[in-house]
């Protein structure tokens, strides 16, 4: 009797709705689990640890890991799964891009647990405590994983092999990936396995889109009553499907919700938000610097709205850090 493949599914720092989207599979699961050997699945079946230490190195055809990482405990497992696996699939917007918590690089550490232990209204803390890594607590020693400077994506921390983005990853694509990396048939090492055009191009609404967008007014979906059928960009509402890769179904777009980004930027972007930034910036109709900026403001969190998924693996990063090295070699 030939062995199954093994496969493992794991939960980093993230919500919970990519395996919620694994479990969404539905009535496929049930053929997906018959073909594998699941390993490892702490939201649903109560291996340990311990179990995948035990393994060879590569016993594990498939990890399969989603959400970011942000603390020693995620670190440590990402590294685990990485050894014991031929291959690793970096899953959901949070593995690929660092996902909506990475809009917490915007805040130091520092900031973040002054807030959540210290000024957050209902926070209740007479004696100031925070976390610790290690203390003592009658005579015992107790840790906790440490909580890292900023998030990071799943490829700042261990080698990816395929990407599936997404918040989350829909149910084809997701039967898609699996099949194509179980079965080896699959493209070349780092690539995206979702369509490699813009969600723009097969959006439903894309034949009322006009040639050259010109706005001198953004509005968010919830200031206006956007038509349902419609290119919501020539209704003027901040949408980044013209940015932003396919392959989520337009889910959004079909309840009239303008495209967040959550598929990160299309083949050869190396930085989504600035992508995003300079396309809105094309689309300004004006070149008076007052009533530029004046226009730039009705968008608000520009910063947020273009990193709202990638930020942990922007440009951004790279060039503080230069500008900082370069400040103080001037200062020498």
């Amino acid at each position: 009797m030939a062995t199954k493949p093994k496969v493992a599914i794991c939960w980093l720092g993230g919500c919970g709705g990519c395996d919620e989207a694994i479990v969404d599979l539905n009535e496929a699961l049930l053929t997906v689990a018959e073909a594998l050997d699941i390993v490892l699945w702490p939201v649903a079946l109560d291996y340990k640890y311990d179990h995948v230490r035990a393994m060879a190195d590569k016993e594990i055809k498939l990890s399969i890991i989603n959400g970011n990482v942000r603390n020693s405990e995620q670190e440590e497992i990402a590294k685990l799964l990485r050894q014991k696996s031929q291959f690793v699939l970096g899953f959901g917007a949070c593995a690929c891009f660092g996902g909506t918590p990475g809009m917490a690089n915007f805040r130091t550490k520092e900031d973040i647990f002054n807030w959540v232990y210290r000024d957050a209204p209902t926070v209740v803390n007479p004696k100031g405590n925070y976390p610790q890594p290690k203390s003592t607590v009658d005579g015992r020693e107790l840790t906790l994983p440490e909580f890292f400077e900023t998030v990071f994506a799943l490829n700042q921390v261990i080698d990816v092999d395929y990407y599936l983005p997404g918040c989350p990853p829909p149910p084809n694509l997701i039967a898609n990936a699996v099949t194509a990396m179980l079965e080896n048939k699959l493209p070349r090492k780092g690539s995206s396995l979702a369509p490699h055009k813009a969600l723009c191009d097969s959006c439903s609404r894309n034949n009322t889109k006009p040639a050259k967008i010109q706005l001198n007014e953004f509005k968010r979906i919830h200031e206006i009553e956007a038509k349902p059928d419609i290119c919501f960009l020539a209704q003027g509402v901040l949408c980044l499907g013209i940015a932003t890769r396919d392959g989520c179904g337009a889910t959004c777009i079909d309840i009239n919700m303008p495209c967040r980004g959550c598929f990160g930027p299309v083949e050869g972007v190396k930085d989504a938000g600035l992508k995003m930034i300079a396309t809105l910036a094309a689309m300004i109709d004006t070149s008076n610097e007052a009533e530029l900026e004046k226009i730039a403001a009705q968008i608000g969190d520009i910063a947020g709205y273009s990193y709202r998924f990638s930020l942990p693996t922007s440009m951004l990063r790279s060039l503080s850090q230069s500008a900082a090295k370069k400040g103080e070699e001037v200062g020498q």
